[in-house]
């Protein structure tokens, strides 16, 4: 895309602008998809949101294109493959939660059938459609966030807190927080 168009954020450096052209906000309905956002907005709490993107193909790799039944069945082998691959975030923990969170995945998805329809049932299966002028007005977090975050603990998700599942639903378009005078809003207003 242009870097001459009107964006909520992004245009200092090129890889954001092609998250946020491309990406943030675009409602998916992809099992993988949904569970690698939800593992790498694990992986950015405490760390900045370009840090995530620059690391993100050595995550890819290293969690084999984040298959939740690949990564629920990592032992601790893994995790020292984990913590070895080159360009990876280094974080025990938050490895140790990425292949927990698998795990959750995968019940999720034999009780529900996908993850996908459990996690888009938190804004029942729509986009939340806000209109916002200043990104001073934008949430971090929502009732729907606060719902998904209390479902997952209770199911034993790590790395799920309140405003880390706000930014999870912006991410995979639960909730459509583009400024209105950016243009990638009107692009995904009731889109599914």
């Amino acid at each position: 895309m242009p870097p001459d168009r009107a964006r909520c954020w992004g245009d200092e450096n090129p890889l954001e602008r092609e998250y946020h052209d491309r990406e943030w906000g675009t409602p998916s309905h992809d099992d993988s998809f949904l569970f690698e956002h939800l593992v790498l907005e694990g992986f950015q709490a405490g760390l900045s949101w370009r840090t995530i993107l620059n690391r993100r193909e050595a995550m890819r790799k290293a969690f084999e294109g984040f298959v939740p039944e690949r990564v629920a069945r990592y032992g601790e082998k893994d995790v020292e493959r984990i913590m070895e691959t080159g360009g990876m975030i280094r974080n025990r923990r938050k490895v140790e939660s990425a292949i927990n969170n698998a795990k959750r995945v995968v019940e999720v998805q034999k009780e529900f059938g996908s993850f996908e329809r459990y996690a888009w049932g938190f804004v029942g299966g729509s986009a939340i459609q806000h209109y916002l002028e200043e990104p001073s007005e934008m949430q971090t977090e929502s009732e729907e966030s606060r719902a998904m975050s209390a479902d997952m603990k209770r199911r034993g998700f790590t790395f799920a807190g309140l405003t880390i599942c706000y930014a999870y639903m912006q991410a995979v378009g639960m909730v459509n927080d583009h400024l209105v005078r950016c243009f990638r809003h009107d692009e995904l207003k009731d889109t599914e």
